[in-house]
Parts: structure tokens; sequence; C-alpha cells
């Protein structure tokens, strides 16, 4: 299939799993154990129906948006996606490239195939660097740093992966980094490497250098040695929403970890407005897990996101098509998204309402008809 002949983001998947080794398609398409919420999170858009107004005039649309004060094309930014030379030769950097010409936000994971600086030299955009806290603080402290200097606006803090989750697809293919490859943030401290086991080299890699320890003091710890903005990746609750709210996160990303920590916790569309009201307002939140669709978009704006992160799209693009894939993939969501406001009535992004929505956990709009 060539590229001006796809209609859809879930044919670039299909594409990526034809053209990917067993073990790297397995690595970035799987979930944790028996994948229940890896399914969810897609299928909990399918149960949110739309209410669309009309007789709108819509022959003027704005999806623009601001996030932490930066101004973007439309409200769908790229999530943090490990390892991308392993979907593509130019990996993070053609991410990058393919972001800056969308106009939006690419956050850039710890867990990279390329640089920071290497991300950074590919021009300009606006990027958010996603940092996991390792044993030795010294290492994040560095990483923080080498992100402020090149030109980074905001670190992202992953708090849902202390261990790594049972991710059973891995274990069976003993998933490695190709030797080709490295973790180019960590050559100089010699952590570059994933070393083979006898099941999966990365959940090793992480249970070695990652903190378990990780706690509330640490999200205090990082503003000491930052002055960016701090988003909590990873919180489904209102508590905790509460909680990051009284540690002085700057933003909330209401994520399952795109279903590979724990499973069995509640599809990210699903614990959305539960983590919103619980903001009160006070930050943005953000989301990210399912999403594949402009209405998919909408959904989450009209049930109080400010604006989502896309993962696996990316890299089964990137894996697809390179560069063209991932610029492919955010044109078809933009446009989608464009679609779905002026179909319900939408010219711009403050005029999508909880109302233009039904869910399964909204009590009945139509009352029974009384017993006579």
């Amino acid at each position: 299939m060539k590229i001006d002949e796809i209609t859809n983001v879930a044919e670039f998947e299909e594409i990526a799993k034809k053209k990917l080794p067993k073990m790297v398609y397995d690595y970035y398409a799987s979930g944790a154990e028996d994948q229940w919420t890896l399914k969810e999170n897609r299928n909990a858009f399918s149960r949110i129906l739309f209410r669309p107004r009309i007789l709108v005039d819509v022959s003027k649309i704005d999806i623009t948006t601001n996030v932490l004060g930066f101004k973007i094309a439309m409200p769908i930014m790229i999530a943090p996606t490990a390892m991308q030379k392993m979907a593509h030769p130019e990996g993070e950097n053609a991410t990058a490239r393919a972001a800056s010409a969308a106009g939006t936000i690419m956050a850039l994971t710890t867990l990279t195939t390329s640089s920071i600086e290497e991300v950074a030299s590919t021009g300009p955009g606006i990027r958010f660097f996603s940092v996991h806290m390792f044993k030795d603080r010294n290492v994040a402290a560095q990483l923080v740093r080498r992100a402020e200097r090149a030109g980074f606006k905001a670190i992202v803090l992953t708090v849902d992966a202390p261990i790594l989750g049972h991710r059973e697809a891995d274990i069976k293919n003993r998933f490695t980094l190709p030797p080709h490859l490295t973790l180019k943030n960590f050559e100089d401290v010699h952590l570059g490497k994933i070393d083979e086991t006898n099941d999966s080299g990365l959940a090793s890699y992480v249970a070695g250098q990652m903190d378990r320890s990780l706690s509330w003091k640490d999200v205090k710890w990082l503003q000491t040695i930052t002055s960016l903005p701090i988003l909590l990746k990873g919180v489904i609750t209102a508590e905790d929403t509460r909680i990051a709210i009284q540690s002085g996160a700057s933003g909330i990303i209401v994520s399952n970890h795109g279903a590979r920590q724990l499973d069995y916790v509640p599809a990210t569309i699903t614990a959305l407005e539960e983590v919103v009201k619980a903001a009160q307002g006070k930050v943005p939140v953000f989301m990210d897990g399912g999403i594949r669709r402009g209405t998919d978009v909408f959904k989450a704006l009209a049930l109080g996101a400010s604006a989502v992160f896309i993962g696996r799209p990316v890299v089964f693009a990137l894996a697809a098509a390179g560069e063209a894939g991932v610029r492919k993939v955010l044109d078809m969501l933009r446009d989608e998204f464009e679609l779905t406001m002026a179909l319900n009535g939408c010219r711009s992004l403050r005029e999508i309402t909880r109302d233009h929505i039904v869910t399964e956990w909204d009590r009945p709009r139509i009352a029974p008809a009384p017993r006579l």
C-alpha cells in the first residue's frame, strides 16, 4: 500500500506489522498481562456518542490552542515513545521534524535511540522532555539540565513505572535493543546497552537502573533543579490529581502507559473526567491512550482535556514511511478532528462542551414514562 492510498491511522499498523521484526512490532504493539486495558483503551471510545448541534455556520473553524503558553496548530501532540530507531533509521529525529512541520509539540522520552542534542539539532520546534527517575539522581539531574540547554520547554515526569509491567510478549521474545542501536542519552555514563537475558532485557534494565522508591518528594526535588514546568504523566485518580497540584505540578497527563504497566486499570478516556473534575481548572489536563481518530480527540476535549498525546500511531507510521508517515498521521488526525468539529457544530475548541457527548456513565437524559 502506498502512502497516498492510506485513508486512516489504523492502516499504518498493518503495514508496520509486515515490515518490522516480530520482536520490535510486539514491543510497540503489546500491553501488560491479559491486555484487557490495551483493548479497553480503544473500545471505551466507541461507547461515547455524539450529540451534534445543527444549523451552525462552520465555514471557519479554528483548531489552534495554547499548551503551557505555547501556541500550537492543533490539540494533538506526540507522546514520549522509546527507541524509535527500531522502527526507522532516522527514529526520533524524523518524528521531531514531522512534529515541527505540523506545528505541534513532541515529547521526547529518556530511553531514546537519538540523543537530546541530536533531536534539538533537527531544527526549530516546541519539545518537552520526559524523564524517568534513576537510582542515581545525578543521572536524572544531568538529563534535565541537558534538556534545558537544548531548548526543551517542559519536563514530563513518568510516575507510573517504578518497575516495568509484566509484558509477556517481551518475555517470550527475550526483548533486547538490536545490536546496532544504543540508548544514546546514556553512552557517556555506560548505560547505553540493554543486555540480553532469559526474559525481557528491558525489564531487567529498568529493574537495575530505575528507582522503585520514586515518591511525591521527587516531584519537589525536580522543582529544585529546574525552572521548567513539570507535567506528571500517569495520573488516573482524583486523589492523586489533588496531591499532584499540591506538589506543584504544572499539568497532568492522564495515562496508563499505553496499557503496558498495570492491566485492568480503566481506559484513559474513562478516567479522564474524574481527573478533570478534581483538577478544578487549576492546571491543564491532557491524556494519551487509544487515540486513533479525530473523533477520539473531540471526545477527549468534550470530557475536559486541554489536548491529547498520541504514541503508537507515530511509531507505526514511522515504521511504514519514515518522516512522511508521521506527517501523514498528524495530517489525517487534524483533518478528521476538524471535520468532527464541523459536524458537531463547533467553530473553536472553546465551543466543544460536555453537552456534545453522552457516555455510558451518564444518567438517562429521557426519564422513563410514569406508570399509570
